[in-house]
């Protein structure tokens, strides 16, 4: 069995785009499911996926640039190596969640929906992470933190950063 490395996924993702690009052409309504498509492919929809986008369906690039920022869905960059998501459910607000992002901003020197200038760290806001009994919550990448402070928050992000 051969083992498939990075690169070889994404380029079948890409692959796997071009060919949603093909065969969604002039087709009506399919330009959610292509920026779907291209976000999947890619992480993001870079620049060049909206002007193929834009060719094909015959809508033009600035208004596919207003679908992109209107749906909280879509990112117009990548996210970072981790992906940080606080919690800011109810059970969380109500034990700090606030607290727990102002240490987190902070500490990573960005605000949600942001990525760190070195592409290390992304930050996000979730409604829930489903983990009410110990807020306030943090996942990174797939590890859930809960029962946080913000001093153990300066130590989980320094933990990352030494890695």
């Amino acid at each position: 069995m051969t083992e498939l490395k990075k690169s070889d996924f994404e380029k079948k993702t890409i692959v796997d785009f071009k060919k949603d690009l093909i065969n969604k052409r002039k087709q009506h309504g399919s330009l959610i499911p292509l920026l779907q498509s291209a976000q999947d492919s890619y992480g993001y929809i870079p620049e060049k996926a909206i002007y193929y986008i834009s060719e094909l369906v015959g809508i033009p690039s600035a208004e596919i640039y207003g679908v992109i920022t209107f749906y909280s869905q879509f990112r117009l960059k990548p996210l970072g190596k981790h992906v940080i998501r606080i919690c800011e459910g109810t059970a969380c607000h109500v034990n700090g969640a606030k607290t727990i992002l102002r240490a987190l901003q902070n500490e990573l020197g960005i605000s949600i929906e942001e990525t760190s200038d070195d592409g290390f760290f992304s930050l996000l806001s979730v409604a829930c992470l489903g983990c009410c009994s110990i807020s306030p919550v943090i996942m990174i990448d797939e590890k859930i933190y809960g029962k946080l402070t913000p001093n153990m928050i300066k130590k989980i992000i320094r933990e990352y950063k030494k890695v």
